[in-house]
């Protein structure tokens, strides 16, 4: 793997040569873009809004823009000038629990290489104070013209350096939310839990990107003068609105049942099984109650009417 930087770690008074190489690769299909009509590759040309000039490589300069549009050169010589501590160097300024580090901050990877046979031996003591502290590195490095922030960990036997956006680069999730108030059951969650416990864990390796595949194989049939195959598109109830999410999780459940060739039966949960006993007792309760109030007209003796007594007058 060729390296991409020189430089070394600054681990207090220690400086460890190292080589930094980019620790992952893209394998997504790039596309051209062509001409429809004839096939002809389009391709672009930078050229100077002044003079309408086509401008060389050699030509092309750096300017920032202020908010007018006016544009203030900035040269090679005038970057280089400031003081950049870690313009060589990756500095670790604090070691933390990984846990303390936000993913949303991570960015590009990278493997650091001992620079030399010299750099071997305090390599190795760092690599296994890490492993030892079962913590990682914060440390700052400047790449690509910029100053950056980065967290060092063990992978294996060689030490990976991880990019981090610095913590005002990370927007707040205001607004992301929903809005609207939402009530989750027990049951809904119990159904949740139990579909996540069906689908358990995965080797990561044995996941692959299905759809650069099927691009792959597209290419290979047009290149041999074939019609591309499309696959099977997916039934429209995968999108949409969820109306019963109870179904759904149930369903959810039973197919990754299937999927993984065990019983597909969802047996019917606890919370669930509460309600409907509640429910049950809760009506035996209403129809008792009717009961007793049937019983209790029943034995209430009825008034029956005064009858009315004739009074003789006196004669």
């Amino acid at each position: 793997m060729r390296s991409i930087w020189n430089g070394a770690i600054s681990f207090g008074l220690v400086s460890i040569p190292i080589k930094l190489v980019n620790a992952t690769e893209s394998r997504s299909v790039s596309f051209r873009q062509i001409h429809t009509e004839d096939g002809g590759r389009v391709r672009y040309k930078k050229v100077c809004e002044l003079d309408g000039q086509e401008v060389a490589a050699a030509e092309i300069g750096k300017a920032y823009e202020e908010a007018d549009g006016t544009m203030i050169p900035i040269t090679d010589e005038d970057l280089a000038a400031l003081p950049l501590p870690t313009a060589k160097t990756i500095e670790i300024v604090a070691f933390v629990a990984a846990g303390e580090i936000d993913p949303l901050q991570m960015e590009a990877a990278y493997y650091l290489s001992a620079n030399g046979v010299p750099a071997a031996k305090p390599y190795t003591l760092l690599r296994e104070a890490l492993k030892r502290s079962d913590k990682v590195a914060v440390a700052k490095f400047a790449l690509r013209g910029r100053e950056r922030l980065g967290m060092l960990r063990v992978v294996d036997d060689v030490i990976a350096m991880h990019g981090l956006l610095w913590p005002d680069e990370i927007r707040a999730p205001e607004g992301v939310a929903p809005e609207t108030p939402v009530t989750v059951r027990d049951a809904e969650l119990d159904l949740a839990d139990a579909l996540m416990a069906t689908l358990g864990e995965v080797d990561l390796d044995t996941l692959h990107d299905d759809y650069r595949t099927a691009v792959e194989e597209m290419i290979a049939a047009k290149a041999e003068g074939g019609e591309a195959v499309a696959p099977p598109t997916p039934g429209e109830e995968g999108g949409g609105q969820v109306i019963d999410l109870m179904a759904a999780l149930e369903n959810s459940v039973r197919a990754a049942k299937e999927a993984r060739g065990e019983d597909a039966e969802v047996t019917e949960l606890k919370p669930r099984a509460r309600a409907a006993k509640k429910t049950t007792t809760a009506a035996a309760k209403k129809t008792a109650k009717k009961t007793t109030a049937k019983k209790t007209t029943a034995k209430t003796p009825t008034k029956s009417p005064a009858k009315k007594t004739s009074r003789k007058r006196p004669a």
